[in-house]
């Protein structure tokens, strides 16, 4: 008889693309997440949680925008239990962002919500992609959006609050700056360039419009025209315009002035006669008017021409949330941190469900950009804070030792007892080590008999072994025997010195 052939193991991977999240990670999006829902809340949005998976159908265009249904997202056709032959039945698919599930939830519930609905959405989106440096298939997005008005008031309001929340989780005043600008003054500004909305020149310039930021006023010019040299010495075709139907382009570009009113003089001019340009510019010049009448400066909220991304999706005012501050790249190149946040003013997507232009508002929060953006700034711990530990030197005294950890945790300490095998003391304070732990308490059984505790102070120890010198060692110790009556107080003043040394 033939041997059963043996079952390779699986392999310990991760998929590609996707990544794990450990303890302080975890506990620090929580904790931004927390303090994002309550300012939404704060604000009068309420919280919605809608499924993971929505049909292929409700879900509507995805990216990349193609044929096939399970391109762009992670998709999967169910089997149509009600058909004897077995045929296959819907396609389904995790969701790629929280928006295109708001607009199912509105058109399904719309007799039953009030109207506007004001609601914010937390959790992890999908996309099947090409994964990369930074860049993965699931991540979590934030976002907020107001359906049912079409009040620029909605839109200055989401704007005011995109800035109040970014104060909130801890970026400051000065280090951020969100930028508003509109789609139709862009449509606008294309119907001046004489293109038609079936003109396939549009698409070119809108692809060219993206590309100011880095390659400037001349390089836009020399793609709407001809074409140009790259920094790679690579020729680069342009989009062919003649100079003077490239001016309104350049125009709508450079339209930022000193004053909000100067910008909307430029922008005016740059749009010409365009009914729907200016329609656009008369929407921000109303967002401008609530800015200034809420006290959001433009050291904090500013129109700006040249935010132009996203603005194939978005139909009306469009912003984007930046942090103004320097990083240095792995390369050691000082750049900008960059874009946190956006989002935009979209009145089609529920036409999809109801036949009917349902008007929209919404943003959306990058959770892990803005928590590597905490960290740039030391908002952040870099290094985890793990419990108290607990040790045990008598396996026969463990109710004492669990004893001693309910009175730290209830007094708000986290803590636990050690569950190792208790045999070698020193693994029990690598483990505490391991787990990052700022204090180990330590009560063996001469300690018992003289109702003392030892309580040592980790951090401090791994500090003083590093390089204090014997006299250091002495005026500053690490570890502390005290009354067994003092376990919590004492605890307390070394957390609290923790504290302040990491602040300081």
């Amino acid at each position: 008889m033939a041997k059963a052939k043996k079952q390779p193991r699986p392999k310990a991977i991760t998929p590609k693309g996707f990544r794990d999240y450990f303890g302080e990670e975890v506990t620090q999006r929580t904790h931004m997440l927390a303090a994002i829902a309550e300012v939404y809340h704060h604000y009068g949005f309420d919280a919605l949680e809608s499924s993971a998976v929505e049909t292929v159908e409700a879900l509507g265009k995805f990216l990349p925008d193609v044929d096939r249904p399970n391109a762009g997202v992670f998709a999967w056709q169910e089997a149509d239990e009600n058909d004897p032959e077995g045929k296959p039945g819907d396609w389904m698919a995790l969701r790629y962002d929280l928006t295109a599930p708001l607009a199912r939830v509105y058109a399904q519930h719309r007799n039953e919500l009030p109207n506007p609905y004001r609601r914010y959405a937390m959790g992890p989106v999908w996309r099947n992609e090409k994964p990369g440096p930074g860049r993965y298939r699931q991540f979590y997005q934030c976002d907020a959006d107001t359906v049912g008005t079409a009040s620029m008031a909605a839109d200055a309001e989401i704007c005011m609050m995109l800035s109040d929340t970014l104060e909130r989780v801890g970026i400051p005043r000065g280090d951020y700056l969100v930028r508003v600008n509109n789609r139709k003054v862009l449509n606008g500004v294309l119907e001046a360039m004489g293109l038609a909305e079936d003109d396939p020149k549009r698409d070119d310039v809108l692809r060219t419009i993206d590309k100011f930021d880095k390659v400037g006023e001349t390089g836009v010019r020399e793609l709407l025209g001809k074409g140009r040299l790259d920094a790679s010495g690579a020729y680069i075709d342009g989009v062919g315009l003649e100079p003077q139907q490239a001016e309104p382009v350049l125009a709508f570009l450079t339209s930022k002035g000193d004053t909000v009113a100067e910008t909307m003089t430029n922008l005016r001019a740059a749009v010409g006669d365009s009914k729907v340009g200016q329609e656009g510019i008369t929407e921000l010049e109303q967002m401008g008017a609530l800015f200034a009448a809420a006290g959001y400066g433009d050291d904090r909220i500013l129109i700006d021409p040249s935010i132009v991304r996203g603005l194939g999706y978005y139909t009306g005012p469009v912003f984007e949330a930046e942090l103004t501050f320097a990083i240095f790249d792995e390369k050691g190149r000082k750049r900008q941190f960059g874009s946190v946040a956006g989002g935009g003013r979209y009145d089609g997507l529920v036409k999809r469900f109801t036949g009917q232009e349902v008007p929209a508002v919404g943003l959306s929060i990058g959770v892990d950009r803005l928590l590597a953006a905490l960290r740039e700034k030391g908002r952040l711990s870099a290094t985890p804070t793990g419990p108290v530990v607990v040790t045990v030197m008598d396996r026969d005294r463990m109710a004492n030792y669990q004893s001693m950890v309910a009175e730290l945790r209830a007094e708000g300490i986290r803590a636990e007892v050690y569950l190792g095998n208790p045999k070698n003391f020193g693994n029990q304070l690598k483990y505490a080590d391991k787990r990052h732990s700022p204090v180990a308490v330590i009560e063996g059984g001469d300690e018992k008999e003289r109702g003392v505790i030892q309580i040592k102070d980790l951090i401090l120890g791994a500090k003083l072994a590093e390089s204090a010198t014997l006299e250091e060692w002495k005026e500053r110790p690490s570890q502390f025997e005290v009354p067994r009556t003092e376990l919590v107080a004492k605890v307390r003043d070394i957390l609290a010195s923790q504290a302040t040394d990491q602040e300081g």
